[in-house]
């Protein structure tokens, strides 16, 4: 699995620490991680929470990314951002079990963290063992045991309500949006070699370059 992780500006100087944490659970689990940014609180690229939303959609639908793992001040933000788009699923998680939960009921392809409110003493240590349950087991194996038939099943419900909910696809949806504001979303410093190495999709590829 490929993961991406995204930091927006408020939190941006602790990217560095988020990412060792990431990568090093999920490196042992056999995992990829890509790190888009924000690098520092002073990058040129500046990242908000909604441009969160903008370039994990783009990652996600384009096949770039597998994963999502985002944040801002309390996590709230983001998670509205990322769930703004199709193709999108993401939980706010605060604590391990969460995580776990989150991915055994729920089998969604992003993460929002609270990178401000409650992260202090012993802070990595909480991101370490979110990452850990995160990606613990297949995703989508249902908790408890006994419930794993409707939760299954109340999850493809889901994923039909949202394919009725968003009928445009994304590009048309991006280009709906400032252009400005989404042109930011790709501007980090690393981008285009991340972006370009993994993408799955022409289609969104092409449109991505026009923002370039």
């Amino acid at each position: 699995m490929r993961i991406a992780l995204i930091n927006e500006n408020s939190q941006a100087g602790k990217n560095e620490m988020i990412c060792s944490s990431l990568k090093a659970v999920a490196e042992s689990k056999g995992h990829t991680v890509d790190n888009y940014g924000m690098y520092a609180a002073d990058d040129a690229a500046q990242l908000t929470y909604v441009q969160n939303g903008i370039l994990a959609a783009i990652l996600l639908n384009s096949g770039a990314a597998d994963f999502v793992v985002t944040g801002c001040g309390t996590g709230e933000g983001a998670m509205l951002a990322l769930n703004s788009f199709p193709g999108v699923i993401c939980g706010h998680v605060v604590d391990p079990s969460d995580a776990y939960m989150f991915m055994q009921i729920n089998d969604g392809n992003a993460i929002s963290l609270p990178f401000a409110k409650g992260f202090g003493w012993g802070a990595e240590l909480n991101l370490t063992y979110i990452f850990e349950k995160l990606f613990e087991g297949e995703p989508g194996g249902g908790y408890p045991k006994e419930r794993v038939v409707p939760e299954q099943r109340n999850k493809k419900i889901l994923d039909e309500v949202r394919k009725a909910a968003f009928k445009e696809d994304l590009i048309e949806i991006l280009k709906g949006l400032d252009p400005e504001l989404v042109k930011g979303a790709v501007a980090g410093a690393q981008f285009k070699d991340l972006f370009f190495a993994n993408c799955k999709c022409d289609k969104i590829a092409e449109y991505v370059k026009t923002l370039l």
